[in-house]
């Protein structure tokens, strides 16, 4: 067991202390978005449960690019496959085998990359989920990751789950926060015809499992400062509430295997700007954080943007959170390994 893994099999067992997964016995689960940052810990948590039942879970990780090295010791036990190919392909997706549980977790979750492949983009979240639902046996449970990005044209932030944003259709994000939005429906007309299926709407997760090539601000930060460059592209003004990933994680199996509403907030609970997490990163590695002359914000994202977390805590009992420092240690440590590997 490399290093790599031995990061995100503790990150389980932290996942798996507040979790039940006894109701997956005996049952198959197909996970897509496998090798990304929620789906490898997806895989850690039912590798480590499905060696502990009497009757194994079967799992089905279905991945896109090439994996990372590391990958491949989620799906090194028995009863457990990964599939590569591309999801917005309709025969790739057609030949997928059964399962009782589905976790739809593929897509484009970097900017960068969605604006990038805006019709992958669209089909990844529609086409794609219509023939996943085809795929669910009957009685079976799907679980689709959405995005706070539907939250996008509101002001007054925390936002909750009746909340809904606005954004013009020629925007370069549309094609994500329209697919996300679609998406969403979907669950929703089947929800109608019994099935149990819920959204969750994903907010700035971080943490162990990505890869470095990930662009998102926390990853970005981290592998700039390893280059001893840690510059802003503006003031860093913006408020998130990151939410590392065995909370992300931790929440969403509570919304598959227990929730009742159709769609769920998971985000965190502690605010921070862009500079105070860059200054965190930089206070951690020490660098120093450099700010540019400009003085205005970067277009595109919210200025303020965090989640209401309420139905969470009410009905899972949700309390406890990482603090963004701790998570970040875990993630410096983890792109430090990653870059000293054969990746």
């Amino acid at each position: 067991m490399s290093n790599l893994t031995d990061i995100i099999s503790n990150n389980a067992v932290t996942i798996l202390k507040k979790i039940d997964l006894e109701e997956l016995q005996g049952k198959t689960i197909l996970v897509t978005g496998a090798s990304g940052l929620i789906g490898i810990h997806f895989l850690a948590c039912l590798k480590r449960v499905s060696e502990m039942l009497e009757k194994p879970i079967n799992v089905i990780g279905i991945v896109n690019r090439k994996p990372l090295s590391f990958v491949k010791e989620f799906f090194d036990y028995e009863g457990a496959v990964m599939l590569q190919g591309d999801l917005t392909d309709i025969d790739f997706c057609k030949g997928l085998p059964r399962a009782d549980y589905i976790i739809h977790a593929a897509s484009y979750g970097q900017p960068i990359r969605f604006m990038e492949n805006p019709l992958d983009t669209l089909k990844l979240n529609t086409l794609t989920t219509f023939i996943l639902f085809d795929k669910l046996n009957q009685g079976g449970k799907f679980l689709y990751v959405s995005s706070s990005e539907l939250y996008i044209g509101l002001t007054n932030p925390p936002f909750n789950e009746t909340q809904i944003g606005t954004i013009a259709t020629d925007q370069p994000r549309s094609c994500y926060v329209e697919a996300k939005r679609c998406g969403e429906t979907i669950v929703n007309v089947y929800r109608k015809k019994g099935v149990n299926a819920k959204s969750v709407r994903l907010a700035a997760a971080y943490g162990p499992g990505t890869r470095m090539d990930d662009k998102r601000v926390i990853s970005s930060f981290i592998q700039k400062a390893f280059q001893k460059d840690l510059k802003l592209l503006d003031q860093g003004r913006a408020v998130r509430a990151y939410c590392y990933v065995t909370d992300a994680v931790e929440i969403m199996w509570e919304v598959l295997l227990h929730g009742i509403d159709a769609v769920y907030n998971v985000g965190g609970v502690y605010k921070n700007t862009i500079s105070e997490v860059a200054k965190t990163i930089g206070k951690v590695m020490n660098v120093p954080v450099v700010y540019p002359d400009l003085t205005d914000e970067v277009n595109g994202s919210p200025e303020e943007s965090w989640l209401d977390m309420t139905k969470v805590q009410r009905e899972f009992i949700k309390t406890d959170y990482v603090a963004l420092e701790e998570g970040i240690l875990q993630t410096i440590e983890w792109y430090r390994l990653l870059q000293n590997s054969d990746r």
